[in-house]
């Protein structure tokens, strides 16, 4: 339950928070009419997000055994290799990522409200996308009981609670040390998931 949520919690703030910058620049540049294609290309990303995960409990559920190890331990590989990747990107790129995204969407507005939410998608699909990825392994890794559904659901609400807070401001977040005590978590439950991928493809020999 604790990693679910901790991977729900972080990978969704995250989310949270790009959404919340998106939002936030449009109303102040008295722009409200574009609302509307934004937060269309957001609930894209979050179906894109909910359709990756079904494809991978599907496509899981239907392999042989050999064929359902080897695809675990695939993914449980990917999942280690991006969530690491992200982790230290976000450290990196956490401070510019306001100004980028306003350039993104300053550049979209002249396309028109497609281009708009083509932005908000791209910003938002790679955490989805990222998160389904690390979320699938992760249950595999704990054998998805019922405390793991319960930890993803908590997790995920507390992330849109916390931007929704954030983006109101009614409560202030130190984000650079939540995102560094988070990350730490997150290459800790990645360190399992690993272990359960190299488990995988030391079952097929």
């Amino acid at each position: 339950m604790l990693s679910t949520f901790l991977i729900a919690l972080r990978e969704g703030l995250e989310a949270a928070l790009i959404v919340g910058i998106l939002v936030a620049y449009l109303v102040k540049t008295g722009r409200n009419h574009l609302l509307a294609p934004l937060w269309i290309g957001v609930g894209t990303a979050i179906a894109a997000s909910l359709a990756l995960g079904g494809f991978l409990s599907f496509t899981s559920a239907e392999l042989s055994d050999r064929g359902e190890e080897f695809f675990a331990g695939t993914t449980s590989f990917l999942a280690v290799g991006f969530v690491t990747w992200m982790v230290f990107w976000m450290k990196r790129a956490a401070r510019g990522l306001r100004d980028e995204l306003h350039g993104k969407v300053d550049s979209a507005v002249g396309a028109g409200p497609i281009a708009i939410a083509i932005t908000a998608f791209v910003a938002v699909v790679r955490e989805g996308l990222e998160t389904a990825l690390f979320i699938y392994t992760n249950f595999k890794t704990v054998a998805a009981t019922s405390s793991a559904s319960i930890g993803l659901i908590a997790g995920l609400a507390l992330a849109v609670i916390l931007g929704y807070m954030i983006y109101n401001r009614s409560i202030k977040l130190n984000l650079s040390k939540f995102f560094t005590i988070t990350g730490i978590a997150l290459i800790i439950v990645a360190a399992g998931v690993l272990s359960y991928g190299v488990h995988e493809y030391q079952e097929l020999g």
